[in-house]
């Protein structure tokens, strides 16, 4: 006997939405102004904000071991307020190369990185980062030397990850947004990695 997964339509979760918004207000846990601020800030972040500790972390060495160091501190000092868990940062090396999952759920940064890509939440993803990440690093184009390891970080409810990409060499002396123009999202999780476009 098999069983067919029960599958709702789009209504069921716009009514249970609704009733924890009801829920939130009516406790006086949230006020309807500040619910509706948080969902606007929800909804409108992207991967800028990590995009720009990057380029920050690869133009100031003191920042960048900071950062390594004590992620939320480092942040805090751009003035960046991550409410989610630790925030661990892990660089990209000659050696290393990192990858980014969720194995449990979909845990992720989104204060710095916007929501997660619908990729990431995948059963398919999170298991394969796992079993055999060089091969899923192949899936996006990503080619891994054998004598590079590759480490797997699961992100959790404790604890958020991001990777910390090697800058390009022949970039040295470019202005921050020149730097910004070789990153994403992506490349934050390690599933890309920044490279100078050839100019044809």
């Amino acid at each position: 006997m098999t069983s067919t997964p029960t599958t709702r339509d789009d209504s069921y979760y716009t009514n249970a939405i609704n009733a924890l918004e009801t829920l939130l207000v009516e406790r006086g846990l949230l006020s309807s102004e500040e619910l509706k601020r948080e969902m606007e800030k929800l909804g409108s972040t992207g991967p800028e904000t990590g995009i720009q500790v990057v380029v920050h972390a690869w133009c100031d060495e003191d920042f960048q071991n900071r950062l390594l160091r004590d992620g939320k501190g480092a942040l805090a000092e751009l003035g960046i307020r991550m409410g989610e868990a630790r925030l661990k940062v892990v660089p990209n090396s000659p050696h290393v190369h990192n990858l980014i999952c969720c194995t449990l759920c979909s845990c992720y940064p989104r204060t710095i990185l916007g929501q997660p890509p619908r990729w990431y939440t995948t059963a398919a993803y999170r298991s394969k980062a796992v079993r055999a990440p060089r091969e899923l690093l192949s899936e996006f184009g990503v080619s891994i030397p054998d004598d590079r390891t590759v480490r797997v970080y699961d992100s959790n409810a404790d604890t958020r990850y991001m990777v910390l990409p090697e800058r390009p060499d022949g970039t040295e002396g470019w202005s921050a947004s020149e730097l910004e123009t070789l990153l994403n999202r992506d490349s934050l999780i390690g599933t890309s990695v920044p490279k100078i476009k050839e100019l044809s």
